[in-house]
């Protein structure tokens, strides 16, 4: 029974973190404030999460994790297909309230904060771009891979950060239809 209490407050401090994280950014986030949400003593949220960083990085990896590490289907089928594949990809995980919250909490807090762009580097690198940089059989994979996601990171931050018309409430089916060309430029384009 105490194994289930103990269970649900760590995922409870998670979803706070989440929200405080999402709404404040790294910087304005404290360890302090999310136990105070979360209804919990400070020392409890170091004792499941350790440092404001380890929290930053389970709160984010704990929602996003699972999106980005099942990108097989990105990589599955013909590759002249995959830049339509990727951007359905990130518009997909973008789309999901789920996934979106702790995305915006990464991607706000990245342009500020060292410490987050190194969780943002360190979800998409190694879960993300190496696998598509992998099938790119051209000179400089890496940076074509790079240039692709960079092209949608950028459409996702003037869609859902900064919320820029008409691409804000623009059907994401045209969106896909109109970047997946793009992308696909930078990983075949001689």
């Amino acid at each position: 029974m105490a194994e289930a209490a103990s269970g649900e407050t760590r995922e409870k401090i998670l979803a706070v973190a989440r929200e405080e994280f999402s709404e404040r950014g790294y910087e304005k986030t404290s360890v302090r404030g999310i136990a105070k949400a979360a209804g919990v003593d400070s020392a409890l949220v170091h004792h499941y999460f350790g440092t404001k960083e380890q929290m930053f990085g389970a709160a984010v990896e704990d929602a996003v994790g699972p999106a980005l590490n099942a990108p097989d289907a990105l990589l599955d089928g013909p590759f002249e297909e995959t830049g339509e594949r990727f951007a359905r990809f990130v518009f997909g995980v973008w789309e999901n309230p789920v996934t979106r919250v702790p995305l915006l909490a990464v991607l706000r807090s990245a342009v500020t904060n060292e410490t987050a762009a190194a969780v943002f580097r360190r979800l998409v690198a190694s879960q993300l771009l190496r696998r598509v940089a992998a099938r790119v059989d051209l000179p400089d994979p890496e940076l074509r891979a790079e240039l692709a996601a960079a092209q949608l990171i950028g459409c996702a931050m003037l869609r859902y950060v900064i919320k820029i018309e008409p691409l804000a409430s623009a059907d994401v089916e045209q969106l896909i239809a109109r970047v997946a060309p793009v992308v696909q430029g930078h990983l075949t384009a001689p």
